[in-house]
């Protein structure tokens, strides 16, 4: 998500507090808000899978091998 549809999310929602939205900007809005969402789990769940413990072992588990990715049947 770039940052001209971030200020735009910004500025629907300043809008909104002041002055209300017409029925077309509260479609923009929900759906700049819907790929903001997506955005920001995709990047967590990116560095969640990322992470790596280390057991009282010694040994090494990905925690995105190990809960996040589906494993195929």
């Amino acid at each position: 998500m770039n940052q001209e549809k971030i200020d735009r999310i910004n500025q629907l929602a300043r809008k909104s507090k002041a002055e209300g939205l017409t029925e077309q900007e509260r479609r923009e809005q929900a759906l700049l808000r819907q790929e903001y969402l997506a955005a920001v789990r995709r990047n967590l769940k990116s560095q969640l899978d990322s992470i790596d413990v280390v057991n009282p072992d010694g040994s090494i588990e990905n925690l995105g091998e190990l809960y996040g990715r589906k494993k195929a049947n």
